[in-house]
């Protein structure tokens, strides 16, 4: 089943707090809109409404796990 990968869903602990630093920092704000935004294209190019290449859907898979593990230490650390 192809689904988003929502940051909210990923880091339920970190709900109320994703949602402070959206609003107040704006390196947070870059990141999470960043992994927003990849998350999407990703999910477009698995449902076939926008297709790539293999090698490139794999890219941005890479992309979105290391995205994800910067967000995740910056809600630990901030």
């Amino acid at each position: 089943m192809i689904t988003k990968h929502p940051i909210y869903l990923d880091f339920p602990e970190f709900a109320e707090k994703i949602h402070s630093l959206k609003i107040d920092d704006a390196h947070f704000r870059k990141l999470f809109t960043d992994y927003d935004t990849l998350d999407h294209l990703i999910y477009n190019a698995e449902s076939d409404t926008e297709p790539t290449t293999d090698e490139n859907l794999n890219q941005m898979r890479i992309e979105r796990v290391k995205l994800k593990d910067v967000i995740y230490n910056y809600l630990k650390n901030n």
